[in-house]
């Protein structure tokens, strides 16, 4: 892991517009916890000072190494209102730029060009250059100007680190070192190269819900029996475990059922081999993990699937869900992906339509938050981190055993479970 390479310039503290009283019921043990108040699912000022304070705050993830490959290879990124350019420079470090230019301002790459290379950064305004590392050749017509040193006018450089292939960006410059952010999270995971997996698809999603109800959802299984069961017949809702740790993440996993092999239109595998780093035990496991604010990541036998939870405004979010598989395996001829993909776009299409119903529903003025059931655990968990967030109070709540045990029941057969789930379903 490569920690902070770049600085840059902090702003005021912004202040929280949701008091420690209005989440003091979700800050309690989760069998007597209330859910959040429906206003920070559509109060503007709460999604902007979650922008400024949150995703502009602190470390965030913004893409993948692999996006940068070359010398001269860019991509962009928009962070709490900002455009960021990051970018290989000539001696092949990465950097981290806010993407204006610093005579008049104007954005240097335009949004039409999201991604690309080149061999120097040129102000489309008044042809400013700029080299690959943010240093400002001399401009034409400054050789009179008093006080001006271009070596003082390069770039405006982001604070940017890498962890596992991904790429996380502080706007605020005063986080702590990524390898400490991320507390118990890279031991936990050092035994997999998710660096050396690739891209083999990217999916962009356009979702009419809060950044944090899609989150919420991802952090349970308590709906997968009624609305997917193509995902509930492989990992049944009510059989996985709780991963311990420091750090703002949460995980835990699911267990393959069994002949199944993974996630997938069929629940095999098609011949792919595991993820290098995979254990017995992981052959019959997916792993889901979030890291603060915005990272999902979900880790299966034979393939990485992330998604990026980007909030437009208060009820609009964009998703960018992407797939990773070995070279080595994306090398052998006949590979085919799209039992992986196809599996996922359905499950996140399913996802998308009840998190867009929650999102109708508590704006009523009849809905008051509700509670936790007894396996959402981790909806919690991601929820006191929002909470404990808005009091900023210098308290951190835990959540309490009862929320993270296990909920393994090797007991349970699976006609039982079947049964179990047509009840919850009302089937």
């Amino acid at each position: 892991m490569v920690d902070r390479v770049a600085g840059s310039r902090s702003r005021p503290s912004p202040v929280s517009p949701v008091s420690a009283v209005e989440v003091a019921a979700v800050r309690q043990p989760t069998v007597r916890a209330h859910l959040l108040p429906p206003r920070v699912f559509h109060d503007p000022t709460v999604l902007a000072y979650e922008r400024e304070a949150w995703f502009g705050g602190g470390w965030v993830c913004v893409g993948r190494e692999e996006d940068a490959p070359a010398r001269g290879a860019y991509f962009l990124a928009e962070v709490a209102g900002e455009s960021v350019i990051v970018v290989r420079g000539d001696d092949g470090q990465l950097r981290g730029f806010y993407n204006l230019c610093r005579h008049r301002g104007a954005r240097l790459v335009e949004a039409s060009e999201p991604c690309g290379r080149l061999v120097r950064f040129q102000c489309p305004y008044h042809a400013w250059v700029y080299d690959l590392e943010g240093r400002l050749r001399p401009p034409r017509h400054t050789e009179a100007l008093e006080d001006f040193d271009p070596a003082e006018w390069g770039l405006v450089p982001i604070c940017l680190a890498k962890w596992q292939g991904f790429v996380f960006v502080d706007l605020s410059a005063e986080a702590p070192a990524l390898s400490a952010f991320l507390g118990d999270l890279p031991p936990l995971l050092e035994r997999f190269d998710l660096g050396g997996l690739r891209r083999a698809r990217r999916i962009t999603y356009d979702v009419g819900a809060n950044w944090k109800a899609i989150v919420e959802n991802y952090e349970e299984c308590y709906h997968c029996p009624g609305v997917h069961p193509q995902l509930n017949r492989i990992t049944p809702y009510d059989l996985g475990a709780y991963l311990e740790g420091e750090g703002p993440w949460l995980g835990s996993y699911m267990e393959v059922v069994g002949d199944f092999e993974t996630l997938s239109l069929d629940g095999a595998t098609h011949g792919r081999p595991p993820i290098g780093g995979m254990r017995d035990e992981d052959l019959k496991r997916v792993y889901y993990l979030v890291v603060w604010p915005n990272l999902l990541i979900s880790l299966h036998p034979d393939y990485l699937m992330t998604h990026w939870v980007w909030p437009i405004d208060s009820g609009r979010t964009r998703v960018v869900c992407e797939w990773f598989f070995d070279p080595a395996t994306m090398g052998r001829p006949g590979f085919d992906p799209e039992d992986a993909i196809g599996f996922w776009d359905l499950t996140n299409r399913q996802d998308w339509h009840v998190c867009e119903l929650q999102q109708a529903g508590t704006r009523s003025r009849a809905y008051t938050p509700g509670r936790y059931s007894a396996i959402e655990g981790s909806v919690h968990g991601f929820d006191l981190m929002v909470a404990d967030r808005y009091a900023n109070d210098g308290v951190t709540t835990v959540v309490e055993r009862v929320a993270k045990q296990t909920i393994t029941r090797p007991t349970a057969t699976r006609t039982a479970r079947r049964r179990e789930a047509g009840a919850v379903t009302g089937q």
